[in-house]
C-alpha cells in the first residue's frame, strides 16, 4: 500500500527526527548551558599561588631556612636560558649567576648542564643536582654532580662529581636528601630514575665524594611492570608522531628522610607504592645487596607520586599526579588527602618552608609532546603553589 504524506505530516516527522538527533548527538544550546549548574568535582585545601612561569617548565623547588625560594628548569627541550633560578621581587633570575648556567658540554664538570633538583640543606647552603643529561640522553662524562652554594655569599663552595662506579649509561639522577649527623661532612641519598625502568639509590659521602649504588634493579627502585597511570582521564604512555607507543617506565624518583635520619622513604615514578629502608644498612658497604633488599619495607599504596617530603613530626607527604592532589602519611601510617584541585596539574617536587607551608610545582609534565604524538598540550603558565601544613621541615643536623 502506498503511504501518502501530507505537508503537515512531513513537518511533524521532521520535527520528531530532529528531536531524536538532538538526544543522540549534541545537546541544544540551552541544555549545554545548563551543564554549568550540574555538580562538579570538589576542590579542597587552601591552595595559594606563589609564582607563575611563562617560559621554561620548572621541576624542582626548595625554600631555605631564611625563606629564599629556588627553582630549577631541566633542559628537556624547552628554551632554557638558565637551569637554576631564584625568585626575587616576583620574578625568577639566574642563580648563582648566568655564567655557570650556560650549557657547555666541553666543561661538563663545572657548568650547570641540566639541573633536575635543588635542595636547601638547613645549614645555609643550596645543593644543586645536575643530571648532565639534557633531553634525557646519556649523562655527559664527568658532568653528573652535586654542587653546594653558600647562601651567605652566593658562591659555589663545593662540587662533587658522581664517580664512574655509580653511573650507568642510562642513569638519570633525580632527587636528593641530606643527613649531616653521620660521617665527617654528612651524606647524600640520591635516586636514579632511569627511563629504562631500572633504577637504584646512590649514597655519597660528602667529605670524600666516594659513592656507592644500592638496590639497583630491585622492585622498590624500578618501574612496576603492571603500572598504567591514568592522568586527566587518559592512560599515560609515550606516543610518537608515527603512532607507535611505549609504556611509561620511570624508576626511583621521590625521596624523603625521616626526622631522626634513620629511615629513607622512596618510590618509583611508575608505581603507586611507598618503600622504606634503614639508612644504617644503606650506608654500610659490608651489608650485602641481598640483606639490604630483605630489609626494604613495602608500606603499601600511596597513589602515583613524583615528589616526596617529610616533616619534623614524622609525617611523609606525597604528590598524587593521577588525582591532582597532595597526600599526607601520618606517623601512625594513615593516609589523608590535604589538598586537591584541578589546577594542580602534575604536582612535582615538594619542599617544606620555615613558614609552615608545603611548596610544590605544578608543571603539566604529562602534557609534553612525547606523550601526545609530538603535540605540545601544555598551557602556560606553569605554577608554584603552596598549602599550609603547620609543620617544620625534617631536620638535617
Amino acid at each position: 500500500m502506498t503511504q501518502t504524506f501530507t505537508p503537515a505530516l512531513r513537518t511533524a516527522l521532521l520535527a520528531a527526527a530532529l528531536a531524536v538527533a538532538g538526544q543522540a548527538g549534541a545537546a541544544p544550546a540551552s541544555a549545554a548551558a545548563s551543564l554549568a549548574h550540574l555538580p562538579a568535582e570538589q576542590a579542597y585545601g587552601a591552595l595559594e599561588t606563589v609564582a607563575t612561569f611563562r617560559d621554561a617548565m620548572p621541576t624542582g623547588v626548595t625554600v631555605s631556612e631564611g625563606g629564599r625560594i629556588f627553582v630549577n628548569f631541566p633542559r628537556w627541550g624547552d628554551d632554557v636560558p638558565f637551569t637554576v633560578g631564584e625568585l626575587r621581587n616576583g620574578r625568577v633570575v639566574a642563580f648563582p649567576d648566568a655564567a655557570v648556567n650556560r650549557e657547555d658540554a666541553s666543561r661538563a664538570a663545572t657548568q650547570f648542564i641540566s639541573v633536575q633538583s635543588v635542595v636547601a640543606d638547613g645549614r645555609g647552603r643550596l645543593w644543586v643536582l645536575d643530571t648532565a643529561a639534557p633531553k634525557f640522553g646519556p649523562p655527559l662524562p664527568g658532568g653528573a654532580k652535586l654542587v653546594a652554594i653558600d647562601l651567605k655569599t652566593d658562591r659555589i663552595e663545593k662540587t662533587l662529581v658522581f664517580p664512574a662506579n655509580v653511573m650507568r649509561p642510562q642513569t638519570y639522577v633525580n632527587d636528593m636528601r641530606f643527613d649531616f649527623r653521620v660521617g665527617k661532612a654528612g651524606v647524600a641519598y640520591v635516586t636514579d630514575s632511569s627511563l629504562s625502568g631500572v633504577g637504584g639509590l646512590i649514597v655519597m659521602d660528602l667529605d670524600s665524594g666516594n659513592a656507592m649504588r644500592r638496590l639497583t634493579g630491585h622492585r622498590s627502585t624500578s618501574a612496576d611492570p603492571d603500572f598504567v597511570p591514568v592522568v586527566e582521564g587518559r592512560p599515560l604512555a609515550g606516543r610518537n608522531a608515527d603512532g607507535t607507543t611505549s609504556p611509561f617506565t620511570v624508576a626511583s624518583d621521590g625521596i624523603a628522610l625521616s626526622p631522626d635520619g634513620a629511615t629513607l622513604y622512596f618510590s618509583p615514578l611508575s608505581s603507586r607504592h611507598l618503600y622504606a629502608v634503614p639508612t644504617r644498612l644503606l650506608r654500610d658497604p659490608a651489608v650485602s645487596e641481598a640483606d639490604l633488599a630483605a630489609a626494604v619495607r613495602d608500606l603499601g599504596e600511596k597513589g602515583a607520586s613524583d615528589g616526596l617530603e617529610a616533616d619534623a613530626n614524622g609525617a611523609v607527604y606525597a604528590s598524587d599526579y593521577e588525582h591532582n592532589a597532595i597526600r599526607k602519611r601520618t606517623a601512625d601510617g594513615q593516609w589523608q588527602t590535604i589538598a586537591h584541585d584541578p589546577r594542580m596539574l602534575w604536582p612535582d617536587t615538594l619542599s617544606i618552608g620555615p613558614d609552615g607551608y608545603l611548596y610544590f610545582t605544578a608543571n603539566q609534565l604529562h602534557r609534553q609532546p612525547g606523550f601526545h604524538g609530538g603535540k605540545d598540550e601544555r598551557r602556560k603558565p606553569y605554577s608554584l603553589l603552596r598549602v599550609r601544613i603547620d609543620a617544620a621541615p625534617a631536620p638535617t643536623h
